[in-house]
């Protein structure tokens, strides 16, 4: 069975309203409905870098304890964790899995590892 859903970490985490902060997530694979529906909206036909803020809303199915993950709450993340979801967004639909191509530091060897969680 193919995974569909992928768990990540935020490096910094989002910070709520009431000071909490929230680290572990799981973002699901995009449907090519997700990628179109948002060229419609006014906020990506006025800037189109908005597109991914709506991809990110669309396709991360769990932040934390958030009750809801929409637009204000990627909005609202530290640019570190932005650009960090956007490099797992592109791994995860583009390759179907969240391994990274590594080189060792020592032979120059290269070889591929997932991406986890820490702590798994």
């Amino acid at each position: 069975m193919q995974q569909t859903e992928f768990p990540f970490i935020l490096p910094q985490g989002y910070l709520d309203s009431e000071g909490n902060t929230h680290k572990e997530g799981i973002m699901r694979l995009s449907t090519a409905y997700d990628e179109i529906a948002p060229m419609r909206d006014p906020r990506v036909q006025k800037n189109p870098g908005y597109l991914v803020i709506i991809l990110l809303a669309r396709t991360i199915v769990k932040l934390g304890t958030l009750e809801q993950i929409n637009t204000k709450v990627i909005e609202g993340l530290f640019s570190g964790d932005f650009v960090y979801l956007q490099d797992f967004y592109q791994r995860i639909n583009q390759n179907g899995h969240s391994r990274l191509r590594v080189a060792c530091p020592h032979c120059g060897g290269e070889f591929e590892v997932e991406t986890t969680p820490m702590g798994e």
